[in-house]
């Protein structure tokens, strides 16, 4: 039964996407696969082409013009994934970042334990982080601890990009009022899912910084993530969380 679709947004990410693409089809569990592509002038979009034939039905491609952000991409690959009747919606990075074996761990946790959102999580069990900087592991983990602090969320990895979704979390948040585009998506979409009401595990994984390709995280990002949660917690005295 088709019913896993695993989201990854690409920018100029050839270097990784054919293993990526090779390695997610080779896993027990058969995932179906699209990935989301803005224009990568290095083809990406081309080399996901040529692989589909050996994928038939399974791989997939959507392309946009421009690089149009990390959140709006994922909002693309939900209602794709929404229209096309999949009841376990992933994401996660093209980058090996997050381990692709961990897709099995985060669809267990949802399928069988019955969770409606499975994070893979950095900081559940300490800080599992290989080959970033301290800076950037210290920015990371406080960056998380204050989100919790503003939102009360009791999630340790506010963050993170490595997730699973039963089709009811997205089903039930409104997708098109979502606020932001940056990392800040991130945890925009946790806080939505927490505000109502569904049922949130972490299981903990290990992320390993890319070692190809170029990271698209910058100083920006983190600064639309501090400060729109402030935003965010407001505007969330204002609105009604009904799932009914």
């Amino acid at each position: 039964m088709k019913d896993s679709l695993v989201i990854i947004p690409t920018y100029n990410e050839r270097e990784n996407i054919e293993a990526m693409i090779r390695k997610v089809m080779l896993l027990a569990h058969p995932f179906d696969l699209l990935i989301v592509d803005d224009g990568s002038p290095d083809g990406t979009a081309d080399l996901v082409r040529d692989m589909q034939f050996m994928y038939p039905g399974r791989l997939h491609l959507e392309t946009r013009k421009g690089k149009l952000g990390l959140g709006t991409a994922y909002i693309h690959g939900f209602k794709y994934a929404l229209h096309r009747g999949y009841e376990f919606i992933f994401e996660m990075d093209a980058d090996f970042s997050h381990n692709p074996d961990d897709l099995i761990r985060l669809y267990h946790a949802c399928a069988v334990d019955g969770y409606d959102m499975a994070i893979g999580s950095r900081y559940i069990q300490g800080v599992n982080v290989i080959n970033w900087p301290m800076s950037r592991v210290l920015m990371s983990y406080f960056a998380s601890a204050y989100v919790r602090m503003v939102t009360g969320m009791p999630i340790a990895d506010t963050t993170a990009g490595f997730k699973c979704y039963r089709r009811k979390v997205l089903e039930t948040i409104q997708l098109n009022n979502i606020r932001f585009v940056g990392y800040a998506f991130q945890i925009e979409m946790k806080f939505l899912t927490y505000k109502y009401g569904f049922k949130i595990k972490e299981v903990p994984i290990i992320f390993t910084d890319r070692t190809k390709g170029v990271s698209k995280m910058s100083s920006g990002i983190f600064k639309e993530a501090v400060l729109g949660v402030l935003q965010m917690k407001i505007n969330s005295y204002f609105r009604h969380f009904d799932r009914y």
